[in-house]
């Protein structure tokens, strides 16, 4: 006589969330990729193809005064996150419109289709790391002690991420028109962060303001691993304020506006 099989058992909300979240970040990854030949190294080539064209430009071309040597890393330690963060928001814009099916026959919580596309950019950029190890490799950039700081910067980078996604999503099944108008703000605010330059090439008072845009200290614990004099702890703790202070306002506006958004798509 068979004894009966324990009950299997019952799976939290916490455990069904992670879970339903990676699922979906899987099949992202697996869709953009699954068609191309390439695969992966799309990832990379992206930032590596603006990287070059900067690098040309600036040591080439232009007499440069800003960045610090090698250039080509100092570059690609601002690229690949710019690329995580470009990337996240902007198809943050289309995290209800694109899957507007699954949304409202889901009863996992909304959050996860913006935490999904946020994770998955993530996992690129996490990827596509190598790639500065080589060129500090070839053109001698030392890893410093700083590297110690990419936990926080990684950290950071995703609260801000996911606090702009719960704030753009949303709004945007109401206000079309506002992924465009996010696209510009994107192309505005690649020049106005730290990416081909330094906070510390900026003249001096500018330099404040620019901290205030929270990638510029977020920018700057990337570049310590290999740049410590880049580290600006000011920068780093307005960064650190503003990725909290819009993950909260997220999350508000997120929690208030999804059950309209469930009648909307």
């Amino acid at each position: 006589m068979t004894s009966a099989l324990p009950p299997r058992p019952a799976r939290t909300p916490a455990q069904v969330y992670r879970q339903s979240l990676w699922l979906l970040t899987s099949r992202d990854l697996k869709v953009r990729y699954s068609t191309s030949v390439l695969g992966y190294l799309w990832s990379v080539l992206d930032p590596l193809v603006m990287a070059v064209i900067y690098w040309f430009v600036f040591t080439q071309i232009v007499d440069r005064a800003i960045g610090n040597e090698p250039y080509i890393v100092f570059l690609l330690a601002g690229l690949l996150p710019w690329m995580w963060f470009n990337g996240a928001v902007g198809d943050a814009t289309r995290a209800f419109i694109k899957d507007a099916k699954l949304v409202r026959s889901t009863r996992i919580p909304r959050t996860v289709w913006v935490n999904r596309i946020v994770l998955s950019k993530g996992i690129e950029f996490i990827a596509a790391l190598p790639v500065i190890a080589v060129f500090a490799i070839i053109f001698g950039a030392p890893l410093t002690a700083g590297v110690l700081w990419l936990p926080l910067a990684i950290a950071l980078q995703a609260v801000l991420t996911v606090g702009l996604g719960l704030i753009i999503a949303p709004l945007v099944v109401f206000f079309r028109d506002l992924e465009r108008a996010v696209k510009l703000i994107l192309r505005f605010l690649f020049y106005a962060s730290p990416i081909i330059y330094g906070l510390g090439d900026l003249p001096d008072g500018l330099d404040l303001w620019a901290s205030f845009n929270p990638l510029a200290g977020i920018i700057s614990l990337y570049r310590a691993s290999f740049f410590p004099d880049q580290l600006d702890a000011r920068a780093v703790l307005i960064a650190a304020a503003m990725s909290l202070v819009i993950l909260g306002v997220g999350m508000l506006v997120f929690r208030r506006m999804v059950p309209a958004v469930l009648k909307e798509v």
